[in-house]
């Protein structure tokens, strides 16, 4: 395939100039080398992340946090997705009929997508990133692999039923951009588990008026999207498992309670100073 083939051959002279890395890291635990160490000019740390998980789960939100947080940029395949969508461009109507249909996009067009959104970062002198939403097939990841190194590929879990009203909930402004919750998530403990509860994440009063649905997230298509990612997407997760980077993180319940544990999961702890400017 054209496109895969293309992003192979620029490996050497594109994504190892990118990545700035000079071999790869094989962990012997998730987090024992996930944080490289400082550049030779002292600048701070060019990480390689991956945020694996269900659609909904949050990985958008927790990948945009720790860009801020670490200073790297955020790659989110779902942005990519929503780009070309709206620009009327070539791969518009092939893409508005896959997406409507929760179906998985080919590997050949996300990978053009991305890569075309990697020589953007290079060309802007950027250096490490945090991928969301890819890989999302073993063929992917082993794409990836020869590609560029990955230091920790987090893969965040919450429960189906909180998933699907979470997804349900979504809402963005039509005028900002601003993304928004209007479920209210209180789930009782039982057989073991503890009560969660993730409140509604409401939009400033100049946006109430302006909130729309993403034409994806009805419980129809929710159900199939996660249908599709049980069996497509789970095996990612072994693929990183057998190679030590994959670190498992359960949501507990809403943002403030489950950013807090995952810095320090990552540990992050260090980095106090800059929850506020990441929140």
């Amino acid at each position: 395939m054209a496109v895969l083939s293309r992003l192979l051959w620029r490996r050497a002279a594109s994504a190892r100039s990118f990545c700035a890395k000079s071999d790869r890291h094989i962990l012997s635990s998730p987090l024992s080398s996930a944080m490289p160490a400082n550049d030779s000019s002292g600048k701070g740390r060019n990480v390689q992340w991956v945020f694996l998980g269900c659609p909904g789960v949050g990985k958008g939100t927790y990948a945009a946090r720790l860009s801020k947080l670490l200073g790297v940029p955020h790659i989110a395949t779902g942005d990519l997705v929503r780009h070309e969508l709206s620009s009327s461009g070539p791969l518009s109507s092939q893409l508005a009929e896959i997406v409507n249909q929760g179906r998985l996009i080919s590997d050949e067009i996300i990978i053009d997508l991305l890569s075309k959104r990697l020589e953007e970062a290079q060309a802007k002198g950027q250096t490490g990133f945090i991928l969301d939403g890819f890989p999302r097939t073993v063929r992917q990841a082993e794409i990836l692999e020869d590609v560029t190194d990955i230091d920790l590929v987090i893969n965040l879990k919450l429960r189906e039923e909180a998933l699907i009203a979470k997804c349900l909930g979504r809402r963005t402004c039509s005028e900002c951009g601003g993304n928004y919750n209007v479920a209210c998530i209180d789930i009782k403990g039982e057989d073991g588990n503890p009560r969660m509860y993730m409140p509604p994440l409401p939009p400033p009063p100049q946006c109430e008026s302006k909130l729309i649905t993403r034409s994806d997230d009805n419980e129809e298509v929710v159900k199939e999207r996660l249908r599709v990612y049980n069996e497509q997407s789970r095996p990612v997760e072994d693929f990183y498992r057998l190679r030590g980077r994959l670190l498992e993180f359960d949501l507990p319940g809403g943002i403030p309670e489950s950013w807090t544990k995952l810095l320090h999961v990552l540990n992050l702890d260090d980095h106090e100073d800059k929850r506020t400017a990441a929140a």
